[in-house]
């Protein structure tokens, strides 16, 4: 039953909005009644933190798996966390959007474990930088926390507009991301500065 009402809240929550769906409404759903809603949440809010966390949990446990492989390079564990979090707009894109667009519904009680646990995938993230920048895969100039943070954004802002069944794959959004993250948008001609991006940073 607890499964269930997540299910249908997720569905309601994402195409409805947190505000906007009523708890009589998530147990009509389902054929539940109020009852059976309050025996598993104190609140719709606190159903709210659950879907986050549930989510925020399947991607630690994920990118853990990532992280732990030995025999992988820095290079090779960030393609494969972009990856990861790219293939999860397919699976998990609504609780993805829920999480992004509702969390600020949460009080402070709820958001302190879900904030606990983005600053986890944060920090492995950021880890994972600073080891391939101390492995001479990455430039020593790059400021690790910085990185992560474009990192962050660059993927989950996809959530928005990606369509992994659209003209472009998740393989290929992957490529295109890694070798931007990577390598940038400038060519070997594009090298020489005019007068007016001179003294800009390279």
């Amino acid at each position: 039953m607890k499964e269930k009402l997540r299910e249908v809240a997720i569905e309601l929550f994402e195409r409805k909005g947190f505000k906007e769906t009523s708890v009589q409404e998530i147990v009509e759903a389902i054929g539940a009644t109020k009852g059976a809603f309050y025996y598993y949440y104190k609140s719709k809010e606190e159903l709210l933190s659950d879907i986050c966390l549930s989510y925020l949990d399947d991607l630690l446990r994920q990118q853990e798996h990532i992280l732990e492989d030995a025999e992988a390079s820095c290079t090779e564990k960030l393609r494969e966390i972009v990856y990861m979090v790219i293939c999860n707009i397919r699976t998990r894109k609504k609780s993805a959007r829920i999480f992004f667009r509702e969390m600020r519904h949460l009080a402070d009680d709820h958001l302190a474990e879900i904030r606990a646990k983005r600053r986890v995938f944060r920090k492995r993230y950021e880890q994972l930088i600073q080891d391939g920048i101390a492995h001479g895969e990455f430039k020593p100039s790059l400021n690790a926390e910085m990185i992560t943070f474009g990192l962050l954004g660059i993927t989950n802002w996809s959530y928005y507009w990606f369509q992994p069944d659209g003209s472009v794959s998740e393989e290929e959004l992957t490529d295109i991301y890694v070798d931007f993250i990577l390598n940038g948008i400038r060519t070997s001609k594009g090298t020489g500065m005019d007068k007016e991006t001179e003294g800009l940073p390279n």
